[in-house]
């Protein structure tokens, strides 16, 4: 099969009353949801969506998300979803610039056309449309399955933005297996999350962000415990995560695979390692699967091969060309890989932060300080001030119930880090400012 939706037409044959999708406790099967398809695509064609169109629409996170998505795929036309809560007015500057683009569409090789357009969260910078063919979603696909055990009793919870390859990417395999979707609207509220787990069929698996993770084991933890004989697997990606939660994730859940994964929407999904049943080493993300390599360039940064690589950035060959050429997308990523073959993250090149020389990964400083008892959240950028001139700084908030003064933290810190590594300055707030699939805003922050 050369494409995600002739599985789900497939299954919808085969297994035709199995559950497919759950949501605000509605139930849709395979047969249900492959018939809605049929029925969409004959509305889209009205619409004059075909082969090559650009369809832009938001990805709110019920079942009628997966019949669009699935009918512009059975279309030949590109799916371009966006962030649920995306304004009106940066929904349609994204849907006018497009509206006279069309993509070049191949009958001889379908599995090579753009299935997806999917925008960068512009964290480091413009936002970017990257496009991802249907070879590169089958392949990521593939290796998840390989790597991480997808079957027919799969039932994973979506709890993140359906417009970003971590959670996108988690329909990916569920829907070639056959297994069951569970969707949420994100994690604001936890009763519906533990709910999610509490599925009474299947093996229950789950896709979340650190920041998703710390709230669960500050607001949940004695409830995720409880859960521990039913959560098959979990995997965290998007951003470190902290030594502390990890071994905090570990004891909650001792026979749960707890999957740390290396992907991006440039390279597709690459690495993945399960720090539960291996040492638990912040950073690891393990050895490549199937369909991708890896290799550290002479500048210390990730690059990736494969078939699950990007086929370029929307509309701008020159920004794609450096960053995908030779088979390869070069990333800004830091990484080494030791003597077992596994890929270590050491946070991002255009991230590192220069101090008289020195230089700085401000996820270090941040996992360093997240490791201390009774910090919540916390993110450490450049500064200039007045009495130290160019310096680090650390934003911080205390978990409820605790006082934590900035002498005693620094100290902490000193304690795991060189001198150098400790910032200067520390200041304590309310909330640290995250992008909506939980990464930190260094962005926001760079500016300040």
């Amino acid at each position: 099969m050369e494409k995600l939706e002739d599985y789900v037409h497939q299954h919808a044959i085969d297994s035709p009353d199995k559950t497919v999708v759950i949501y605000n406790d509605i139930t849709i099967s395979y047969a249900q949801l492959w018939a809605q398809v049929s029925d969409r695509c004959a509305q889209l064609e009205q619409d004059e969506v075909g082969k090559g169109t650009l369809y832009v629409f938001k990805a709110i996170p019920t079942h009628d998300f997966l019949v669009t998505y699935l009918a512009l795929h059975c279309l030949g036309a590109a799916a371009v979803p966006l962030e649920k809560d995306a304004t009106d007015e940066n929904f349609h500057e994204i849907q006018s610039s497009l509206s006279h683009t069309t993509l070049e569409f191949s009958e001889d090789d379908p599995s090579e056309n753009i299935a997806d357009v999917l925008f960068t969260t512009g964290t480091t910078g413009a936002r970017k449309g990257v496009m991802e063919s249907n070879s590169a979603i089958l392949a990521d696909a593939e290796n998840l399955i390989s790597a991480q055990g997808f079957c027919s009793d799969t039932v994973f919870v979506i709890c993140g933005p359906l417009n970003h390859i971590g959670s996108l990417s988690k329909l990916w395999p569920t829907l070639i297996v056959g297994g069951t979707i569970i969707l949420l609207d994100g994690m604001k509220d936890l009763e519906q999350f533990f709910k999610a787990l509490s599925y009474p069929q299947g093996k229950l698996a789950t896709f979340m962000v650190p920041a998703s993770i710390r709230i669960v084991l500050q607001l949940g933890k004695d409830r995720l415990a409880q859960l521990s004989d039913r959560i098959d697997f979990i995997e965290t990606g998007g951003a470190a995560l902290s030594q502390a939660d990890m071994e905090a994730l570990c004891q909650t859940l001792p026979h749960t695979r707890l999957y740390n994964t290396y992907a991006s929407t440039e390279t597709g999904i690459v690495c993945t390692y399960d720090f539960n049943h291996n040492p638990t080493i912040a950073g690891c993300v393990g050895q490549s699967m199937p369909h991708a390599s890896v290799f550290i360039t002479p500048n210390n940064t990730i690059a990736c091969k494969g078939d699950t690589l990007m086929s370029g950035y929307l509309n701008d060959p020159l920004l794609t060309a450096s960053v995908l050429h030779d088979d390869t997308v070069f990333t800004e990523d830091l990484g080494e890989i030791d003597a077992a073959g596994n890929l270590h993250i050491k946070g991002r090149n255009n991230d590192v932060i220069n101090i008289g020389g020195y230089k700085v990964s401000p996820e270090e400083v941040e996992n360093a300080a997240l490791a201390c008892p009774g910090i919540k959240d916390c993110i450490c950028y450049h500064t200039v001030s007045p009495l130290f001139g160019e310096t680090i700084k650390l934003l911080y908030v205390v978990k409820e119930g605790s006082a934590i003064g900035k002498r005693d933290l620094a100290q902490f810190i000193a304690s795991r880090l060189e001198s150098y590594k400790v910032p200067r300055i520390f200041e304590q707030t309310d909330t640290i400012r995250h992008t909506y699939n939980g990464k930190l805003d260094r962005k926001y922050y760079s500016r300040l």
